[in-house]
């Protein structure tokens, strides 16, 4: 079950800057975390974290430095590592493990301006989808182009940039990423 962050200063432990509700554990020195972010119970926010629009499922962990952007879904029981960017368009399922540094990209061809010298705004791109699937895990420093799907209890390897689909129960890794064999049953 999601619920509203409760935003009731009185709800402080100062002595620890952690915010205490009845469900969920946030450091608030240094956090940005948007009245419209929706989190489950058991959610771990550290700080320096910037969080608006998405939804954070039950008993997920958010490291320090991750920005997650509006649209963004995170399911149950993920870990998602310090400075990790997750934008609008990024669907992460449950038990899901991201590194540290990793980058999703949401639009396949990304530009400041328009033609007629104009800064883009929103109606000037579209958001392209990118599915992380149950059990998947993404090493450290990866960057996962949008439009792709990372199969369940997959693997990336460290550094990889993923440009294309990744079936279930693989590990891949390079630039750009390529199957290196079938994940073990554990």
């Amino acid at each position: 079950m999601i619920s509203q962050l409760a935003r009731d200063p009185l709800q402080m432990d100062h002595s620890t800057d952690v915010a205490q509700t009845p469900h969920h554990a946030v450091s608030a020195e240094f956090s940005r975390i948007a009245p419209d972010v929706r989190l489950g119970v058991g959610v771990r926010i550290f700080a320096f974290v910037n969080l608006y629009g998405c939804s954070i499922g039950d008993n997920s962990k958010i490291g320090t430095f991750v920005e997650i952007q509006k649209n963004a879904e995170i399911g149950k029981n993920v870990k998602v590592s310090s400075h990790t960017f997750i934008c609008e368009g990024v669907k992460i399922e449950d038990d899901v493990f991201i590194g540290h540094n990793v980058s999703f990209i949401n639009d396949k061809h990304p530009r400041a301006t328009n033609s007629n010298g104009s800064l883009q705004n929103e109606a000037d791109w579209q958001v392209v989808p990118t599915v992380v699937k149950r059990g998947a895990s993404i090493g450290t420093s990866c960057t996962i182009l949008c439009g792709v799907t990372i199969g369940e209890s997959a693997i990336v390897g460290a550094g990889s940039v993923v440009t294309r689909d990744v079936p279930p129960n693989t590990v891949v890794a390079g630039n750009p990423a390529r199957f290196l064999k079938i994940v073990e049953e554990a």
